[in-house]
């Protein structure tokens, strides 16, 4: 059988080369490198396409190459052409028969523009020419092209008579140095997906690899992934059980591990099954919706119907929700569950033995459970005669809610009631932002304990442009002002962070900061009730599916700008760009921070540490959901009200603005 090369596009050749070649010769390559059926529709485009590029690029006296199905794996698509002559690189959307230019393929093709300056090596220093062909438009491209602060072309818009103008236009305008073209498909494709694009991409057969940047990042994930591999495949070959603890830093990618690992070992006719659990709703539940929404297109796009409802009974197998995965095994109490494989997002947020207690008498009707959580988790997972394999994600400074046991009640629960199991841990778990506590020394005596390096991952994989926020954030919440301003001034040229105390001002700003389908949304905290006369209510609760996923037509949309997510709503997920509300319950001093609830008509201050920390918390999570960049509102006040007093949200402004921020008016 003939192999070809992995390549990351199915045709590239000089585009001398190209029009050498017969339609017949290049729709060939084309067939052989596709993986999917291909039908006549999709035939016929490609024989249109290329016959439009061989009348436009045959008049063009310019060396160049040319990339057909060129593929972005964090988008899950594959761009129709690719130019790249002298220093700008085309980015060409073929709409063959449409005669009008719609915003989503207007968007399309700018995503794609975008992706490449930000993602791929050799693609950030050259000019990118996102370009929307609609063959049978009546009308053609305007006259002049806008170049913007990047290097990056607002998308024109061309039907197939007037492409030739397009580039030559762009060529002249541009007239850099001759580059060398052969270099720029050299370059590295290193994406940061958000979690909804990733678990897209992993769903639909894409390895982790192709996803991720291509630096430390890719590494430390691949050798933490191996690391739960090998655990996997030994549990099973040796029939033992084990429980892993993977740490990692903000961004790191921990539940992108486990849903690698969830989607990679799941295999019906081996008797393989993985799930991955979360406490977190709005992540389940949006991921579920973006997976099914995701499966249907694909499948769509290759002349298949697919029925929503079956694709997300599909998906519904391998992402739960950790709550309805308990119900079922307090059902089904004798019997071990399908999977082998558990992983548990956000371990530390399962909830202790008050709070487990508590729920399963009031809700459940259980009066003698005596059992947290974890405990009852592992014990299910431990119902299994041969082997088992549970998988802790675990992160750091993120509890926001009441009851969270944090880690010290998953370890104890091994040391104390599955003696028989063997415990992995992170070596990074004795970090005091782990909560571990004393546990640790309770491991360190237990036998059948090992610490491993590999479950750390050690490099944030976030957007290139926000890697050092967490660390501003941690700064700006600990009042610790000089390295907070040190901290800004490495990031404000490429993550910009403007505060305002005008709304209006701030919701103009967000919008046109984002470009494509970038998503922008505003965010405030569950504690935040004085925003009201602002328009924003976070009493009214927002339904995370249409929040995050919907269009910008839609008024359920984060981009319409008027429902607030809050901190329970958005942690795990993120926007490109976010509108952060600061309202009077965190509010500043002159040395540190103070901490309210609103009680009936007036503030009152939270006493419990407990609260205290989970409020730090919620703007914690507040601060670091943007890929790109924020805008922070602080209202001004208003003498005539009590509940919003200009002092409440002043000296919070101030202290904002003295880190460095800059302030739009």
């Amino acid at each position: 059988m003939t192999r070809y090369p992995l390549t990351r596009y199915f045709y590239g050749d000089n585009i001398s080369e190209f029009l050498s070649k017969s339609v017949e010769e290049i729709i060939g390559t084309l067939s052989l490198k596709n993986t999917f059926e291909l039908d006549v529709s999709q035939r016929d485009a490609w024989v249109q396409e290329i016959c439009i590029l061989k009348d436009v690029l045959v008049s063009i006296a310019a060396e160049g190459r040319i990339y057909l199905e060129y593929s972005i794996p964090r988008l899950g698509r594959r761009i129709d052409v690719v130019l790249v002559i002298a220093n700008v690189v085309f980015v060409l959307e073929f709409k063959v028969g449409e005669t009008a230019f719609n915003s989503a393929a207007i968007d399309q093709v700018w995503d794609y523009a975008l992706d490449l300056k930000n993602f791929h090596e050799t693609s950030h220093d050259r000019i990118i020419a996102p370009v929307l062909v609609a063959t049978a438009a009546t009308t053609g491209a305007d006259k002049r092209f806008a170049r913007l602060h990047d290097d990056v072309y607002n998308p024109i818009l061309s039907n197939s008579n007037n492409l030739l103008h397009v580039i030559t236009s762009v060529l002249a305008e541009t007239c850099g140095e001759n580059r060398c073209v052969d270099d720029w498909e050299k370059g590295r494709y290193s994406p940061t997906p958000t979690i909804i694009e990733a678990a897209q991409a992993l769903y639909s057969g894409h390895l982790v690899e192709e996803i991720t940047r291509n630096d430390a990042s890719a590494t430390n994930l691949t050798l933490t992934t191996n690391a739960i591999e090998n655990v996997i495949h030994s549990a099973k070959r040796e029939k033992q059980k084990y429980i892993c603890f993977v740490t990692g830093v903000p961004g790191a990618g921990k539940t992108l591990v486990g849903l690698d690992i969830a989607t990679s070992h799941t295999n019906k006719a081996e008797d393989l099954h993985s799930v991955f659990l979360s406490g977190n709703g709005p992540l389940v539940a949006v991921l579920r919706e973006a997976l099914a929404r995701d499966k249907v297109h694909r499948e769509k796009e290759m002349g298949r119907k697919a029925k929503k409802s079956e694709a997300l009974s599909e998906v519904k197998m391998f992402i739960q929700n950790v709550h309805h995965f308990r119900d079922e095994c307090l059902v089904d109490s004798d019997r071990p569950p399908i999977e082998h494989v558990a992983i548990f997002d956000e371990a530390q947020r399962a909830w202790n033995l008050d709070q487990t207690t508590k729920f399963m008498m009031q809700k459940k009707n259980f009066k003698d459970f005596v059992q947290s959580e974890p405990e009852f988790l592992i014990s299910c997972l431990d119902r299994h005669e041969d082997w088992a394999v549970v998988i802790c994600l675990v992160g750091g400074g993120q509890e926001i809610n009441t009851g969270e046991a944090g880690i010290q009640e998953w370890i104890s629960a091994v040391s104390k009631s599955f003696p028989n199991w063997n415990l992995l841990l992170s070596s990074r778990l004795t970090d005091k932002e782990y909560g571990s506590g004393s546990v640790i020394d309770e491991v360190k005596k237990r036998g059948r304990s090992e610490f491993i390096d590999q479950l750390h991952l050690n490099v944030s994989m976030r957007s290139y442009r926000a890697e050092k926020v967490s660390l501003l954030v941690k700064e700006l919440l600990d009042c610790d002002l000089s390295k907070a301003q040190k901290t800004l001034l490495s990031i404000n040229d490429k993550y910009p962070i403007v505060i305002t105390r005008d709304i209006n001002v701030a919701k103009e700003w967000i919008r046109g900061k984002a470009r494509g389908s970038e998503r922008y949304g505003v965010v405030a905290s569950s504690q935040a009730q004085r925003l009201k006369p602002h328009a924003i209510d976070v009493r009214i609760q927002i339904d995370p599916i249409h929040w995050f996923l919907n269009p910008k037509e839609d008024v359920r949309s984060s981009f319409y700008l008027e429902d607030a997510a809050t901190e329970f709503k958005v942690q795990g997920l993120e926007l490109d760009w976010t509108l952060v509300t600061w309202d009077a319950d965190f509010r500043k001093t002159t040395d540190y921070w103070g901490h309210f609830s609103f009680r009936g008509d007036r503030w009152t201050h939270i006493r419990k540490d407990e609260r205290k920390t989970y409020l730090k918390n919620a703007y914690r999570v507040l601060l670091t959901r943007a890929r790109q960049g924020m805008v922070i509102y602080v209202p001004n006040g208003d003498s005539n009200d009590p509940t919003r007093d200009s002092t409440f949200y002043d000296t919070t402004f101030d202290y904002l603005k003295s880190i460095g921020f800059s302030v739009i008016e």
